[in-house]
């Protein structure tokens, strides 16, 4: 029977083989068009250097510190000598392939002396870094200081004043926890920043379905209001600017739906089933008004603004502490009528809010039949809100779209909610 020890060890040596032969692919083939022996660097010796360092790393108990000291400087030296020469002939000052060989033979030794799982997962995030590189630098060359400054904010205030804040209700209703909003407000702004950037990189490429989709995750009533324009100004027909629309809708109703039940699980049951209703009918009629359209390249979502401008931010926390407390006491004084009626009001101001506010009533104690129709009713004033918006902003053929799709989708999920 095998040594359970010597099979331990192949496989640490295989992993760090593995490390350097994935990271030797993507160099090898970004190379490989160079003539044989004028890189430094490809496959077959990032596979040899990974495995050089689980095999440097399995001689320390053998040899000592030293040995290993002496065997990783001595590779280095080596390897950033044969770099440079490699550079100098290329009249090329990247530092990134030294820097990846030198990380292969730390990702060997370590997947020897560690964990495989994390050197393997390392070795994985290496090699997607260097085979992204176009895509990387396109999508940097699209972010404007603007935004670098607006998300750079609003990280070190998270990593500075998050820590700080207190962990406890400061208010008499016990609904405004100040660590608790802050971390809310940057989860809701960070998946919106991502958004955000993402439909910034696709530029003026992206289709009009594209830039809708991309755009609601931002702000779907801008991507409606947006799109208003495009159709009065006869860039795009009534029809097709519709159909983005009601993408736009499907997007919002379903991120509606993930940030109410991520802060508060025990809503998915009350909420899958109509917010599933009317996120698929704003989708078939999406898909039904746009057969037959044309519209132009660029994508329905030029008018938004970076979500994680720190006023946005800041205004944003502030609403949401606003309808926190006013909702916890709406819900004390009035009841659940009067609650579900402020949903419906703050819904018409950011359905967003309105959603992770009444999830936090929910953590809170309020029951989630009665959360889950105060999100619903949020949804619901929120997407004839975006109608209204449709007839100022496109006219009445565009507007009239939006409001008969949206009038199905009510229907269907006023359906779904009341079968189940």
């Amino acid at each position: 029977m095998p040594d359970p020890i010597v099979l331990d060890l192949l496989q640490r040596l295989g992993v760090a083989l593995a490390i350097g032969f994935l990271v030797g692919v993507e160099r090898g083939w970004r190379h490989r068009d160079a003539a044989d022996g004028s890189r430094a660097a490809g496959l077959r010796t990032h596979a040899l250097i990974g495995l050089f360092g689980g095999l440097a790393a399995l001689l320390r108990p053998l040899a000592g510190e030293w040995s290993f000291a002496a065997l990783t400087i001595c590779f280095s030296a080596a390897f950033v000598a044969f770099k440079l020469r490699e550079s100098d002939a290329d009249k090329d000052i990247s530092v990134t392939g030294t820097i990846a060989g030198l990380m292969v033979f730390a990702l060997g030794a370590y997947a020897v002396l560690g964990d495989m799982r994390i050197a393997a997962a390392a070795g994985v995030a290496i090699t997607i870094l260097l085979a992204f590189k176009q895509a990387l630098h396109v999508w940097l060359d699209r972010l404007t200081w603007p935004e670098i400054r607006s998300a750079l904010m609003i990280l070190a205030a998270t990593a500075i004043a998050l820590p700080l804040l207190p962990d406890q209700a400061i208010d008499p209703w016990g609904a405004i926890n100040p660590r608790t909003l802050w971390l809310l407000t940057i989860l809701v702004a960070g998946a919106s920043f991502a958004a955000y950037v993402a439909v910034r990189a696709l530029g003026q490429r992206a289709g009009l379905m594209i830039g809708a989709a991309g755009g609601a995750l931002v702000s779907s009533t801008l991507v409606t209001a947006e799109l208003g324009r495009r159709a009065r100004a006869g860039e795009t027909s009534p029809r097709a600017a519709a159909a983005a629309a009601n993408l736009a809708a499907t997007v919002s109703v379903a991120r509606v739906g993930v940030l109410a039940c991520v802060f508060a699980p025990p809503l998915l049951a009350p909420l899958w089933a109509p917010l599933l209703a009317a996120g698929g009918a704003f989708l078939a009629l999406s898909a039904a008004a746009s057969r037959g359209q044309t519209s132009s390249a660029s994508g329905g979502s030029d008018g938004l603004k970076s979500p994680f401008e720190l006023w946005s931010v800041l205004k944003f926390a502030a609403l949401l502490g606003a309808i926190t407390v006013a909702g916890q006491f709406i819900a004390a004084v009035a009841g659940e009528s009067g609650l579900l009626a402020f949903a419906a009001a703050a819904g018409l101001a950011d359905v967003d809010a309105a959603a992770v506010a009444s999830s936090g009533l929910v953590n809170a104690g309020l029951q989630p039949a009665v959360g889950a129709h105060a999100v619903l009713l949020a949804v619901l004033s929120n997407s004839f809100a975006k109608v209204g918006i449709a007839f100022f902003s496109g006219g009445a053929r565009y507007g009239s779209f939006c409001l008969a799709s949206t009038m199905i989708a009510a229907l269907a999920g006023i359906a779904a909610f009341l079968i189940t």
